[in-house]
């Protein structure tokens, strides 16, 4: 059974969120705010978070990075229309997915379910030894790790489950809808956006200088692509 702590400090929200998931049986937590989330965290096993992000005491994107130090659940931010730019802070931060207010019910099972079936394909160790090389870039399928030039690379799900989709093909350009569909396993309606977040957060952690890519780079009109780093 998968566990789900709901970060939000309206009770309403967190009574809405707990309607819509409890017929899928998740083990679900509740926090009014981000202290309250890390200490959760640190008390239970913990698979997914809803997190709001104006929040009392610490706000959900301050609690983003604080867990981000010592842990790639995934995230999902809880956003209002008008947080558009939190909302980019957020993912730059290392937040996994955002939904914006008022919920769809179907929205959110759909992100939840998704970000749940990556977290758990990056966390099985029931495969055969995989290891990819890109140039001085290298990941290891089985570990679940990567490195460049030697250096380990702290990834989240999604940045990791991106640099895979690449790595196995280099050279090939993915739009930004193909990308999204082939990481997010869903179908591209509006959340295009998030892929050039996560795309500049990962260049961030590969690049030794990320406003010129030697690995990352963009194909104006088309996409991106993962070459060697000549």
């Amino acid at each position: 059974m998968y566990n789900i702590l709901i970060c939000d400090d309206q009770p309403d929200i967190v009574n809405a969120l707990k309607i819509y998931l409890r017929p899928e049986n998740y083990g679900l937590y509740t926090a009014s705010n981000g202290e309250e989330a890390l200490r959760c965290l640190s008390q239970n096993d913990i698979h997914l978070i809803l997190m709001d992000i104006m929040m009392p005491k610490m706000d959900g994107l301050t609690a983003t990075a604080r867990i981000r130090e010592f842990s790639n659940v995934p995230i999902i931010l809880l956003t209002a229309k008008s947080e558009t730019e939190d909302m980019v802070h957020g993912l730059n931060t290392g937040a996994d997915d955002y939904i914006t207010k008022p919920f769809v019910p179907a929205e959110v099972l759909a992100r939840v379910r998704s970000q749940l079936r990556r977290y758990d394909r990056l966390g099985s160790r029931n495969q055969s030894a995989r290891e990819l090389q890109v140039g001085s870039i290298t990941l290891n399928d089985v570990t679940k790790t990567a490195a460049v030039d030697g250096q380990p690379v702290a990834l989240t799900p999604i940045e990791y489950s991106i640099l895979k989709l690449l790595m196995e093909s280099p050279g090939k350009v993915y739009s930004t809808k193909a990308l999204y569909e082939a990481v997010w396993q869903e179908e591209a309606i509006g959340s295009e956006g998030a892929v050039a977040v996560h795309i500049r957060h990962l260049r961030e952690k590969i690049e030794i200088t990320p406003s010129e890519p030697r690995y990352l780079k963009v194909v104006w009109g088309q996409g991106y692509k993962l070459e060697g780093g000549r």
